[in-house]
């Protein structure tokens, strides 16, 4: 006899049974609106990529967690580590899209680093990404951030901070440190570290990198400038006023922060942060990211930033592009933590009860009506006791139970139950549907 095969999941994935299945549904609908109204059209791509498409654009650390496949000795696929690369491919791949190309893409991605189940961080997970490819434009980077406020804000968070900076104004504090471009790189990931770490964390991993203290010195105190966005942007105006790249990031950003304010984002969800880099090595020019004062070991929520040199690898003229990801695992983990989510383990809004066999038919009728009327509805199987149904109502969530008995077939008449209350009423079949398609819509808008 054949040994049983212990059912179990892959370490860092897991099962989404109906519950949490209904709110993540929940929640990708609430984002899949806002990004239309903002004009973005959805977008699918492979979860396997050629391994040449994927490596190379995240940065050694990126490299190594990249889901290699077993496939011709794992040299020749691997599943994606984001949206943004494959997305990258893609426009290089149809240069007949209409650009700029807005798009939003709501599909999993890998990556093989240790699940820490607190944080939200597991192997395969979810990204809700919105993207604009083929404009310079920063306009296109404060629609990003004035979206993500909305998404937030309709998700149910209140305290939530979206940190904004500007690749070249890094680049410009690393040169005003006296240190050249080749350290760009290793100080953007050090300070990409710094909520996780701190500044004295920050500091030692520098001194490991090899940045003398002198340079140390001037960055930490470059770093340590706080404030509303312009009164930071005005006080490291003239600390980079000597370098490349630092007077045009700030330029670019000035400009940013006034068409955020523009589209209507409140101040306190805002803060211009000198030490977010965003560890990724394709940003450069805007980054952001939004985060949880109050749930601090979550990370960040939302990510992203300007990557407009990312799309060179595939193509001889590189497209500009920016847009953020939401994370959706993040989101949910966050929302349970603040016992913000709501218990639902069904879509059904009415069950029809099997009263008998005589009766049957009535029942299957007035299902049939209620579904074609967009109340979503199911019959019960077995002509079993009702208590025995209304339990099956009530461990599924199920708001209402309709009983078709003989009298009420008889009659044209419903008996509708709402389980929540146990308020029982004799109806009309007609007013029954009637009530049920009010509980539907009402259902629908608190949603």
């Amino acid at each position: 006899m054949n040994e049983k095969i212990v059912p179990r999941t892959f370490k860092g994935t897991r099962d989404f049974l109906p519950p949490e299945m209904m709110q993540r549904e929940r929640i990708a609908g609430i984002l899949r609106g806002i990004f239309r109204r903002y004009g973005f059209a959805p977008l699918e791509t492979p979860a396997i990529e050629y391994l040449d498409v994927l490596m190379g654009k995240y940065g050694e650390e990126g490299d190594r967690l990249i889901f290699r496949l077993a496939y011709r000795d794992a040299a020749t696929a691997g599943l994606r580590y984001d949206l943004t690369v494959p997305l990258a491919r893609v426009v290089s791949q149809y240069p007949q899209l209409t650009r700029p190309f807005k798009r939003y893409q709501i599909q999993p991605v890998w990556r093989a680093e240790a699940p820490q189940l607190r944080q939200g961080r597991f192997r395969e997970f979810y990204q809700c990404d919105v993207d604009v490819v083929g404009s310079t434009s920063v306009l296109a980077d404060a629609e990003i951030v004035a979206l993500t406020e909305e998404a937030l804000s309709t998700l149910g968070f209140e305290r939530f901070r979206i940190r904004v900076n500007h690749r070249k104004i890094l680049a410009g504090i690393v040169e005003a440190a006296g240190l050249g471009p080749v350290w760009e790189t290793p100080i953007c990931r050090a300070m990409d570290k710094f909520d996780k770490v701190g500044a004295e964390g920050v500091s030692e991993e520098l001194v490991r990198a090899g940045v003398a203290d002198e340079a140390r010195a001037r960055l930490a105190d470059v770093l340590e400038i706080r404030g509303a966005p312009v009164e930071v942007l005005s006080a490291v105006e003239p600390i980079l006023a000597g370098t490349a790249q630092g007077p045009i990031g700030v330029v670019e950003m000035r400009r940013m922060l006034g068409y955020i304010e523009a589209f209507g984002v409140r101040p306190e969800h805002l803060t211009l942060d000198l030490n977010l880099s965003r560890g990724l090595d394709y940003y450069t020019g805007p980054v952001f990211e939004s985060v949880l004062p109050d749930l601090p070991h979550i990370g960040s929520l939302t990510g992203g930033g300007r990557y407009d040199g990312l799309t060179g690898v595939f193509a001889e003229v590189p497209v500009p592009g920016t847009g953020t990801s939401i994370g959706l695992d993040r989101v949910m983990t966050a929302l349970e933590q603040m016992n913000a989510l709501s218990v639902s383990c069904s879509p059904t809004l009415c069950l029809v009860a099997h009263f008998d066999e005589a009766t049957l038919a009535a029942a299957l009728r007035f299902t049939a009506r209620l579904r074609k009327t967009g109340v979503a509805a199911e019959v019960y199987y077995d002509a079993d006791r009702l208590k025995k149904q209304f339990s099956y109502a009530d461990k599924r969530t199920i708001p209402f139970v309709a009983v078709i008995g003989p009298d009420e077939a008889a009659a044209g008449r419903v008996t509708l139950k709402r389980m929540e209350s146990g308020e029982q009423e004799l109806l009309d079949e007609a007013v029954a549907v009637e009530r049920l398609e009010e509980a539907a819509r009402r259902l629908t808008s608190e949603r």
